[in-house]
């Protein structure tokens, strides 16, 4: 099987590639080809023993995507986005990349399936911020898509987008709605929901952290881990059941900001609590007000999908996976 990942160079898609390698097969084949593209040109892991390509794309510019579809890859994760904070600071760029970009990618998949029938798989990453308030307190399956940020209508165009080019058979397409990844390691990005992760990613670290929001907040998690997890099992399954409705809203663990903390303080202890500052953001705050709390993911885990099972089980995934297990 040959896998292309767009977007390879971030935390999801780096995490994805040492998957792929550290597994060796998808769906039950083996994987002999990995082309990893981004905006920067990716790493590949130790191990691999087939071929990998890796190149500096940017999907946005006129001809680019087609160099990524040009090698018939069997599955294509589609990763690349500019997150929601920077999406809603830079209103160009934001759709530059995340509606432009991938219209790109699907036009040259479409142009190339007249050429010779080629229908690659496509998982497309896509994310709760396709909902916006009202909503109920349990946002079920079926709820409108009503974003209220760029980020968000951009992820939306996205997902129509994907169910129009799989309808019309040009793609094989499936789009996962993503939970805040939670914890995310490395240095904090410019999504408005960085604070999620770096409340305890710091203070995990012995490092202060800044809260932006009140502890009453409430969202929608998911580990790193279980995000590849995802990922994988959208490329490994039968789609047809989907029909026509091809994205999918993640199962993920709901916690307040506060129910967050207090899982830190039964790992790490009141010490690490005590380097959380609270600092109110006015930007932050009327973005994650928007914000869906709790989803009825069942269409996705009745197709298998599985996710954390609690707040506590996120903070030790980021403990066994970044921190070599030892805090």
């Amino acid at each position: 099987m040959h896998i292309a990942i767009v977007g390879a160079a971030g935390m999801i898609g780096r995490k994805l590639t040492a998957r792929l390698v550290s597994d060796g097969a998808l769906a039950g084949q083996t994987v002999t080809r990995l082309s990893l593209v981004d905006v920067i040109e990716p790493d590949v892991p130790q191990g691999f023993g087939g071929r990998a390509d890796v190149a500096a794309i940017d999907i946005s510019m006129p001809g680019q995507a087609a160099k990524i579809v040009s090698s018939r890859p069997d599955v294509i994760f589609h990763l690349a986005a500019i997150v929601s904070g920077e999406a809603e600071l830079d209103f160009e760029k934001g759709y530059g990349i995340n509606l432009e970009g991938t219209r790109a990618l699907f036009e040259a998949i479409r142009l190339a399936h007249l050429r010779d029938s080629y229908r690659p798989c496509v998982v497309f990453t896509s994310s709760i911020a396709v909902f916006g308030a009202p909503f109920p307190d349990v946002i079920p399956d079926d709820f409108n898509l009503t974003p209220l940020t760029s980020y968000g209508t951009q992820k939306a165009m996205g997902e129509l987008l994907l169910a129009d080019y799989t309808r019309r058979g040009f793609i094989d397409g499936i789009g996962i709605r993503l939970p805040t990844i939670c914890i995310r390691p490395g240095k904090p990005n410019k999504a408005a929901s960085g604070f999620f992760s770096g409340i305890l990613r710091e203070p995990l670290a012995g490092q202060p952290a800044i809260l932006p929001v009140p502890d009453t907040v409430r969202h929608w998690h998911a580990s790193p881990r279980s995000a590849v997890g995802f990922l994988i099992h959208a490329a490994s399954i039968d789609l047809q059941p989907l029909g026509s409705r091809r994205s999918l809203t993640m199962p993920g663990v709901c916690a307040s900001v506060g129910e967050q903390i207090e899982a830190l303080r039964r790992i790490a202890g009141d010490k690490a609590v005590a380097l959380i500052r609270r600092e109110p953001d006015e930007m932050v705050m009327k973005i994650v007000a928007g914000w869906p709390q709790a989803f009825d993911a069942r269409r996705a885990t009745e197709l298998g999908f599985r996710a954390d099972a609690s707040f506590d089980d996120i903070i030790r995934v980021h403990i066994d996976d970044e921190m070599g297990g030892v805090l």
